[in-house]
């Protein structure tokens, strides 16, 4: 395959490979190294080098030949009357005699109802287009719930291709959302889009059996799920801090109803000081608890409840959107297989008439045959649209598996860090709400400090006493 030529059907930035080839569409490329994933090396003309999506390419009829610019063929290649050549919007170069309005891909000869290919039977595609061989099976990289699909974002480019002559058995293949792959065993692993992380974009293309045996789940609804998941977690965590709130509040609602007891409001001198300030630190203690309840709602609670109100409606809003995409992925395969059953039963009745004519020349044989081309270059015409249309829905769910993987990367990451900022603001309350606790009992640590027996005891004798002299002893 090195070294063959191959004609570019589509544009290329060539941004979304670390040695992209830029290209328009129309340009000449030589194929340089041809390896199995989906990806290319060619050179251009100019001698510029680079890697490409062997979808975006037609490899030529010929390796080595150039064919000649639409309208130019009739200058290099001589055609029989009343035949002229054209291209299809696809690149393919097709022939049309103007006097029978007979079309065919292959290159009339001189002699009617011959081809100018060998052999009875004649095919109605090329090589490859598009990603598909010219049996109009699509050909694709490996994607598995251990070999995920290896591709940039951004550029609007198919899954890739396998090598043209490669040729799929049942034992080789495995079909994914309806999406038939090679064998994990006879495909290189591809480049992971992050090979430096254990990024969502890269393991979950494939579908994963239920453990309960129930079936299979969806590579991206187990991203939903987790999803899901951490939304109800986050709630969870809001609802448990609200029970701390609760708790506050009833223990600084028990600490202030403490704070007027009367039991022991007749203590006097310095004890009772003491025990006066023992019971005000304790209404002092209790707007301290209702104060970090209320900062607990403010700036722990409510946030962890507020965050993402609408998480869930997006979510749901997502996946109908990827399982729509899934759904018309399945659809345009489905109309390719048809196509191509299609384009495969009316090739052999075109073989057949042939065969006929081969038997008894007569006028009606001819024109069976001409018939049964005709049909036949429609079924190809038809198959190459299933396939270009197939190739849209697969780009398409390509990217936007990659671009809502990687967003609800980013929606996780946020999460987790949302709340691990609200949890260190927690501990940060809860050092704060310590600290003004230990305050309001250094001034009842002071008094105590000061409680003097004796000193009490002088002052209730000063206050109460009744007299120093004592009675006189009787003599009997």
């Amino acid at each position: 395959m090195a070294g063959a030529r191959c004609r570019t059907l589509y544009p290329f930035s060539g941004e979304r490979h670390s040695q992209g080839l830029r290209f328009a569409a129309g340009e000449l490329l030589t194929l340089l190294q041809v390896p199995d994933g989906g990806w290319w090396e060619g050179e251009k003309d100019d001698g510029l080098r680079g890697w490409f999506p062997a979808s975006y390419v037609q490899l030529l009829e010929k390796p080595g030949m150039v064919p000649p610019p639409p309208g130019e063929e009739s200058q290099t290649v001589i055609l029989p009357p009343g035949w002229h050549s054209y291209l299809s919007p696809q690149g393919r170069r097709y022939y049309v005699n103007t006097t029978t309005n007979e079309t065919t891909w292959e290159r009339p000869s001189s002699s009617p109802g011959i081809s100018a290919s060998p052999g009875p039977h004649r095919s109605s595609l090329p090589t490859t287009v598009n990603g598909y061989h010219a049996s109009g099976t699509p050909a694709h990289p490996p994607e598995t719930a251990h070999m995920s699909l290896r591709k940039s974002t951004g550029d609007s480019q198919n899954l890739g291709s396998s090598s043209p002559g490669r040729k799929q058995s049942k034992e080789n293949t495995i079909t994914i959302n309806c999406v038939t792959f090679p064998h994990p065993d006879t495909m290189p692993e591809q480049q992971l889009l992050k090979p430096t992380e254990w990024s969502y974009c890269d393991y979950f293309w494939a579908d994963k059996k239920d453990p309960q045996g129930n079936g299979t789940v969806a590579g991206f609804e187990l991203l939903l799920q987790k999803q899901l998941k951490g939304k109800q977690m986050q709630k969870e965590m809001s609802e448990f801090i609200r029970e701390r709130i609760k708790i506050e509040e009833e223990y600084a609602k028990n600490l202030a109803k403490l704070s007027q007891n009367s039991l022991a409001a007749q203590e006097e001198g310095s004890l009772g000081e003491a025990w006066a300030q023992v019971k005000k630190s304790l209404a002092d203690e209790a707007e301290v608890h209702l104060k970090f309840s209320a900062k607990l709602h403010s700036e722990v609670e409510k946030p962890l409840m507020n965050f993402r109100e609408n998480f869930k409606k997006d979510m749901k809003k997502c996946d109908h959107h990827i399982a729509d995409l899934r759904k018309q992925l399945a659809s345009r395969y489905a109309s390719v297989e048809k196509a191509r059953k299609a384009l495969t039963e009316r090739q052999k009745d075109l073989e057949m008439k042939t065969q006929q004519l081969e038997i008894k020349l007569s006028n009606k044989t001819e024109e069976d045959i001409k018939k049964a081309r005709r049909k036949s270059t429609q079924a190809g015409d038809d198959l190459m649209r299933c396939v270009d249309l197939y190739n849209q829905a697969q780009s398409k769910w390509f990217e936007e598996m990659v671009t809502t993987t990687l967003e609800l990367e980013r929606l996780e990451v946020e999460r987790v860090e949302m709340i691990r900022q609200h949890l260190c603001q927690y501990t940060q309350l809860r050092h704060e709400t310590d600290m003004f606790n230990q305050s309001t009992v250094e001034p009842v640590d002071q008094l105590l400090r000061k409680v003097d027996p004796a000193k009490d005891r002088e002052l209730w004798v000063r206050e109460h006493k009744t007299g120093n002299i004592r009675p006189v002893d009787m003599e009997i």
